[in-house]
């Protein structure tokens, strides 16, 4: 028992301290957890730790996590994919298997050794794929969706893998080409059935999957929701789960292309949330332990024996994978960065293939001392990936904008005589800039986004692609002849730079601006600005407004109790901008806490009893009602 708490502490410890830092410094989770894997790898092995035991445990967080996949889809909008699962998906599994193969024979081994190399590196990493497409916001991009298609195709891929690559056995390392003698050692349903059998009873299975999630799920649930209890819930989430994968094992299916399955079928079930919100925990903490047993089960000793021939190769199949992804990707017309994104993010191998690699050695195909050499490529291109994704955030995303802005220049230049600016049309800009143009006045509205230009032109709306931040697209959109601007800008910086930027050189202009929270208006404030709305300020006084009314207060009561409270706030406001400075953090300042403090004893109070007063006036005149 000691010894197992131990090993959980460290674990869990390293995760604590590695994957914070690796998010406080843009380098995302997964590569936090392969750092530390790679930490505590050497305090493991002296510990007698079976890393390969753990890492067995921790594959079922990939499991979980095709199940929650599979959760936000249904089989319409799977069917929508069929496309790209085939052609896309489909054509990167055979073009990667085909060129790795061929590299492989130029290397000298025998073709069967090299097809099942080339089909092992096909496969790419699903959990650090999603995870990190979850993680940046990228999944439901256009890129993010081709790659969550190819993934899906390498998952569907490895049944048909399972059953290539015992016929690949080569007599000279004790294999034999007959199936038969090459059971599968685990425990298998379809032990000592013949082909056409093991077809209907894997047909059977997967059928018995639809089935359980259409018919019995649902009771089930229902049954177990009268105890009120969440943890018996969780239970019954995760026997599903478990049970599902272990049938999928039995027939020799992948355990996560059964898991998704289930989770597409039970996309419209009225559990889906609730599911949703049990497993992702456990999924979270089991794919943070997978990721950290890949770090910790590099052998650097065997890396340092061998490392230009390990480092070489590692590099090859990030090199062919790519070529290979970004030719499929111009094929099947993914633009721009999400090109770049579907082929460096899907350019690393997979999870699986440590289990295809045990499993070819045991069939006699790959010689356990190249499979050694191959585990650790795998390992290597996994350890990579993070800075994979950061290349395409940092060098090929900002290119691909620079260059859309650089061919947009011509068609966008801005030929509006309108006195109003409006730099952002998204939530916020947008509602503004139709409120003014529905009242007669024109407007020149600027937008960085590509997509959301092209959107509002569908409906008419003349738009201007640019930075409104550069000072020559302001220049080119009227700034020196303007009398308004309108700050709509989603990120606070370049709020903030916007605003510091036109007070200093076109003070002329009047600006409306956009406050992300709070704070933000007081560094615009203290920039000079004093035209600014804060994002959800008018929406949080109409919701209490509302919340008045809700309580019998009447309507012209609540308006009066709102605008009190809303004239005490802007005197307070103002009395606080006195006293905060920029830069410092309104609790290390004490200047701007005492001013806090001294305000809720001498306004809060005032307001809290003219507040009171018009309570009770509404609730006297609604009595007087009563009375006549």
């Amino acid at each position: 028992m000691t010894d197992l708490l131990l090993i959980a502490f460290i674990f869990l410890l390293a995760g604590i301290i590695a994957v914070p830092l690796a998010s406080r410094f843009s380098m995302g989770s997964v590569l936090g957890y392969l750092l530390a894997g790679i930490g505590i790898g050497p305090l493991l092995s002296a510990l007698n730790v079976d890393v390969k035991a753990v890492q067995h445990v921790a594959e079922f967080g990939v499991v979980m996590m095709l199940f929650l996949v599979g959760l936000e889809l249904d089989p319409k909008a799977l069917w929508r994919m069929r496309g790209r699962l085939i052609g896309l998906g489909g054509g990167q599994v055979v073009l990667s298997t085909l060129v790795i193969s061929l590299i492989a024979i130029g290397f000298g081994l025998a073709w069967q050794t090299a097809l099942a190399v080339g089909v092992v590196f096909a496969l790419s990493s699903t959990a650090i794929v999603l995870q990190t497409l979850n993680e940046k916001g990228l999944l439901k991009s256009d890129g993010g969706q081709a790659s969550f298609s190819v993934l899906l195709s390498q998952d569907i891929a490895v049944i048909p893998i399972l059953i290539l690559l015992p016929a690949l056995a080569l007599p000279a390392l004790g294999g034999t080409t007959d199936t038969q003698t090459n059971q599968h050692t685990e425990l298998s349903l379809l032990t000592h059935l013949n082909d056409w059998q093991s077809a209907l009873v894997t047909i059977g299975a997967i059928l018995a999957v639809v089935v359980i999630g259409n018919f019995l799920t649902s009771p089930v649930f229902r049954f177990v929701a009268m105890a009120r209890l969440r943890e018996l819930f969780t239970a019954t989430a995760l026997m599903f789960v478990i049970g599902i994968a272990l049938l999928m094992s039995l027939v020799n299916l992948s355990p996560a292309l059964g898991t998704f399955i289930a989770g597409v079928v039970l996309a419209n079930s009225a559990f889906k949330h609730e599911l949703e919100a049990t497993i992702d925990p456990v999924k979270g903490l089991l794919l943070g332990l997978f990721f950290m047993t890949v770090g910790a089960s590099i052998d650097f000793q065997l890396l340092a024996d061998q490392y230009l021939i390990i480092l070489m190769l590692t590099g090859l199949l990030i090199t062919v994978k790519v070529a290979v992804l970004w030719l499929l990707a111009v094929m099947f017309k993914v633009k721009g960065s999400d090109r770049w994104l579907l082929a460096l993010g899907l350019a690393q191998a997979g999870e699986f293939a440590f289990v295809l690699l045990s499993f070819t050695v045991s069939n006699h195909v790959i010689p356990s001392d190249l499979a050694d050499t191959l585990l650790l490529v795998v390992a290597l291109s996994m350890l990579v990936s993070p800075a994979l994704f950061i290349l395409h955030e940092q060098v090929f995303a900002r290119h691909f904008y620079a260059k859309q802005h650089q061919q947009q220049q011509a068609a966008d230049t801005i030929d509006s005589d309108a006195k109003i600016i409006v730099a952002g049309a998204g939530r916020v800009g947008g509602m503004v800039d139709l409120m003014l143009r529905t009242a007669g006045y024109d407007t020149t509205v600027v937008d960085y986004s590509i997509e959301r230009l092209e959107e509002l032109e569908s409906f008419k709306v003349r738009t201007y692609f640019g930075d409104a931040t550069q000072p020559s697209l302001l220049q080119a959109a009227g700034i020196e002849s303007a009398r308004l601007l309108i700050v709509a800008l989603d990120d606070a910086e370049q709020i903030s730079k916007l605003v510091r930027h036109v007070l200093k050189v076109h003070p002329h202009v009047h600006i409306v601006a956009r406050a992300v929270n709070r704070y933000h208006v007081y560094d615009l404030y203290a920039e000079g600005c004093h035209d600014i709305i804060s994002e959800v300020y008018d929406s949080s006084l109409r919701m209490s407004r509302a919340a008045y009314e809700a309580l019998g207060v009447s309507f012209e009561a609540a308006e009066q109790m709102k605008d009190v409270f809303q004239r005490y706030d802007r005197d307070a406001m103002h009395t606080a901008a006195s006293a905060y400075q920029v830069g410092v953090p309104p609790h290390k300042n004490q200047e701007y806490i005492e001013q806090v403090l001294a305000l809720f004893e001498t306004k809060h109070p005032q307001a809290k009893e003219a507040m009171h007063q018009i309570k009770a006036q509404d609730q006297a005149g609604e009595t007087k009602a009563v009375r006549s």
